[in-house]
C-alpha cells in the first residue's frame, strides 16, 4: 500500500502540473494571436435562426474580450497549479478553459468580417446533429462493454447501418430505412457477439476485422448494386425537420432542441432509457454484475452468456440507427466511407464518459460541436487551411481521450470471455 501510494502520488502532481501548465498556454492563445490580432470593431453572434422570437444579437469588442477571456484561462491554470481541488472541481475547470478558448477563437474570427454575423442557433443546431451519429455510437458501446464485451466494431456498424438505411429507404420509405438500419446493426453485432462470446476471439482484433469486413463489404455492394440501380436503391429518402409544438416556439432553445430531426428525438429517448435502464433496474443491475464479475453473476442464476448476446445485439441496433441517421436522416443517399471514423469518435466518447450514458452524451457533445466548429470558421474565411479545420474533431478526440479523460476503470470483466466452469 506504501508503494501504491508513493507511486500514485507522483502520477496525479505531474497531471496536475500538466493540466495547469495546458490552461495557461490556452490563455496565451486567447492574448495572442487572438486578441492581439483581432479586427478592429465587434464580434457580433445571432440569437434568431428563421421565424419566430426576434431576440437581440450580442455585440462584443473582439480584442477586449479575447484579453479577457485569456486572462480568465490564465488564472484558472495558476489556481490549479497551487491546489488540488475536488474531480468534480478538476472537470469544471477544464470546462471554463475550453469554454475561453472557444469564444476567444469565435470573437477573433467573427471581428468585422464580411460575411455577417455568427449565428449561434445555427452553430448549436449543427453541434446537435452532428452528435447524433457519435452518441448513438457511445451507447452502443456502453451497452455492450457494461456487459463485458468491448465494441471496437462500432464503426462497422455505423457504416452497414447507413447503407441498409438507404437502400430499405428506397424500396420502403423513410421508416423503412430505419428498420433496415438497426437490423444491418443488428446483424453485425451478432456477428460480433458470436466469434467474441462463443469462440472466444481477441475482442480488440474481432472488431477491427469487422469494421473493416463492413467498410469493404459496403464499398463493393456500392459499386456493384446500389450504383448501378441508384434509381431503385438510392433514391435519396430522408425525414425533413420536425418541430415540436410550442416547445419548438421557446426563444434560443426551441429551435435547438426541439425543431430538428426526427433521429435527434430517438436519441432523447434513448439516452433516457438506456441510462434508467442500466442504472435503476434490475436488468441493468445483472447486466452491470455480468460486466464486472461473471462468474458471482453466474452463481446466483444470471445467465451471463445470453445477457452478453442480447445487450451486443442491441448495441449493434443502436449503432445501426445511427448509421440510417446518416442518410435517411441527413443526405439521403449512401456513399462508400461515409461514416468517416464517427465509431471510432463514438468510442472515444464513451471512454471519455466513463461507461456512463449521460456522460458519454457531453463527450459526444465536444465533439459534434468541434466538427461544426470547423464548419463554421469554414464559412466566415479565417485564414487557416480547410484541412486543419476538417481534423477538428479528430484532434479534439487525442486531445481529450490522452490526456482530460483522467484515471478511468472500465467494467472490471470487460474484453474477457467468460468460460462456464
Amino acid at each position: 500500500m506504501t508503494l501504491l501510494t508513493a507511486v500514485r502520488a507522483p502520477t496525479a502532481t505531474s497531471r496536475r502540473y500538466l493540466a495547469a501548465g495546458t490552461f495557461v498556454l490556452l490563455g496565451v492563445l486567447d492574448i495572442a494571436p487572438f486578441g492581439v490580432n483581432a479586427r478592429a470593431g465587434d464580434a457580433v453572434f445571432a440569437l434568431t435562426a428563421g421565424s419566430g422570437v426576434n431576440v437581440p444579437s450580442i455585440h462584443v469588442a473582439a480584442g477586449p474580450a479575447c484579453f479577457v477571456l485569456g486572462a480568465i484561462c490564465i488564472a484558472t491554470g495558476l489556481w490549479r497549479a497551487v491546489s488540488d481541488p475536488a474531480p468534480g472541481v478538476r472537470r469544471l475547470t477544464i470546462g471554463v478553459a475550453l469554454l475561453t478558448f472557444v469564444l476567444a477563437l469565435l470573437c477573433w474570427a467573427d471581428a468585422a468580417n464580411s460575411v455577417g454575423p455568427l449565428n449561434v442557433i445555427l452553430l448549436l443546431q449543427g453541434t446537435m446533429l452532428a452528435a447524433i451519429p457519435l452518441v448513438l455510437g457511445a451507447l452502443s458501446g456502453c451497452l455492450c462493454e457494461r456487459s463485458g464485451v468491448i465494441n471496437i466494431a462500432i464503426e462497422g456498424q455505423l457504416i452497414c447501418g447507413a447503407f441498409a438505411g438507404a437502400a430499405f429507404a428506397s424500396l420502403l420509405g423513410d421508416w423503412g430505412g430505419v428498420v433496415g438500419g438497426c437490423l444491418a446493426g443488428g446483424l453485425v453485432g451478432a456477428l460480433l457477439a458470436v466469434f467474441a462470446i462463443k469462440y472466444r476471439v481477441d475482442q480488440v482484433i474481432l472488431g477491427v476485422v469487422i469494421t473493416t469486413l463492413g467498410l469493404g463489404l459496403t464499398e463493393y455492394l456500392y459499386d456493384r448494386v446500389m450504383a448501378p440501380y441508384s434509381n431503385t436503391l438510392n433514391t435519396g429518402n430522408f425525414f425533413g425537420t420536425l418541430k415540436i409544438p410550442l416547445l419548438g416556439d421557446i426563444p434560443i432553445i426551441g429551435p435547438i432542441l426541439f425543431d430538428s430531426s426526427i433521429f435527434l428525438y430517438f436519441t432523447y429517448a434513448l439516452i433516457i432509457l438506456i441510462q434508467v435502464g442500466l442504472f435503476y433496474t434490475r436488468w441493468g443491475l445483472r447486466v452491470r454484475a455480468v460486466g464486472e464479475h461473471p462468474i458471482a453473476a453466474d452463481t446466483v442464476g444470471i445467465k451471463v452468456f445470453w445477457t452478453r448476446y442480447r445487450n451486443v445485439i442491441l448495441g449493434g441496433m443502436v449503432a445501426g440507427l445511427g448509421g440510417a441517421y446518416l442518410t435517411v436522416g441527413s443526405v439521403g443517399t449512401f456513399t462508400p466511407g461515409m461514416s468517416n471514423g464517427f465509431g471510432y469518435i463514438g468510442l472515444a466518447a464513451m471512454i471519455f464518459g466513463r461507461w456512463t450514458p449521460l456522460g458519454s452524451v457531453g463527450a459526444a457533445l465536444l465533439f459534434g460541436f468541434s466538427k461544426q466548429l470547423g464548419y463554421v470558421l469554414g464559412l466566415l474565411n479565417v485564414p487557416v487551411p480547410a484541412q486543419i479545420l476538417a481534423m477538428t474533431p479528430y484532434v479534439a478526440t487525442i486531445l481529450a481521450v490522452a490526456g482530460l479523460v483522467g484515471r478511468v476503470r472500465p467494467p472490471a470483466a470487460d474484453g474477457k470471455p467468460y468460460i462456464k466452469a
